[in-house]
């Protein structure tokens, strides 16, 4: 077989084609032991939270502050006197941006 000689390593074409097609093969069969009773355009395809079956779209909604919970309120003191800095407004991030970037270009400046 060809082989590239990588200097960490192997790297051979034709194993890592064949190493492809066995996991493709591998997934094919677990599709495949699937259900057979699955049914388009039927209760199945239902949304469903936690029992309610008919639920509003809203509700099925999972928010960043749900899903950040636990980072937040492990910062809470750092984010309750950073958000009186937030003002939800681009153009304010982009001059922050643009005089942290002016100030580190100084720095290096005066470095060198």
């Amino acid at each position: 077989m060809n082989a590239i000689n990588t200097g960490f390593g192997i790297w051979s074409p034709v194993v890592w084609t064949l190493l492809f097609i066995g996991a493709l093969g591998i997934g094919f069969w677990i599709w495949s032991a699937g259900r057979k009773d699955y049914k388009e355009n039927s209760n199945q395809t239902k949304p469903f939270l936690a029992g309610n079956e008919e639920a509003n779209p809203k509700d099925l909604h999972v928010r960043g502050s749900h899903l950040y919970w636990g980072m937040t309120a492990g910062l809470r003191g750092y984010y309750d006197r950073i958000q009186e800095w937030h003002t939800g407004i681009l153009s304010d991030y982009v001059g922050w941006f643009i005089g942290v970037l002016a100030v580190v270009f100084i720095i290096l400046a005066l470095v060198k």
